[in-house]
């Protein structure tokens, strides 16, 4: 159940954080947005750190050079959410990331990318993924 709530938590701060960087682009600049972002994202996440303090520092170096490219590609992702918005709006916007979401997933499943165990996909969840972009494109019309 924690999994869900948090996934749920994050699924809503994902699209608020996407409105939010579409207006502080349209003031500033996409890539200023994505700084902004980055940065206020960087101090509550040192803040909590300070506090909660659940890891070590030593933990820093043997994190994967590959792994520690995350921040690099937060920055990727904010550019492309705020164009997206900006171009088709939050609705079309979100439901297209969570598709790509879930197709790049299905491929580290299938391939054990990064680590992760290797999982058969069931046609199911092909059938699933299917009926979300038919979902997709009936909403866009």
């Amino acid at each position: 159940m924690k999994g869900i709530i948090f996934a749920l938590l994050g699924g809503a701060c994902i699209t608020l954080q996407g409105v939010a960087n579409s207006r502080i682009s349209g003031d500033i600049g996409t890539w200023q947005a994505a700084a902004v972002t980055q940065l206020t994202g960087f101090i509550l996440a040192l803040i909590i750190l300070l506090f909660a303090r659940d890891g070590s520092r030593e933990g820093f170096t043997s994190v994967k050079p590959l792994y520690r490219i995350g921040g690099a590609l937060g920055a990727v992702i904010i550019f492309s959410e705020v164009t997206s918005i900006q171009t088709i709006g939050v609705t079309f916007t979100i439901s297209a990331l969570l598709i790509a979401q879930l197709c790049l997933t299905f491929i580290v499943d299938l391939n054990g990318w990064f680590g992760m165990k290797k999982r058969k996909i069931s046609p199911a969840q092909f059938i699933g993924i299917g009926m979300m972009i038919a979902g997709v494109v009936i909403l866009k019309f």
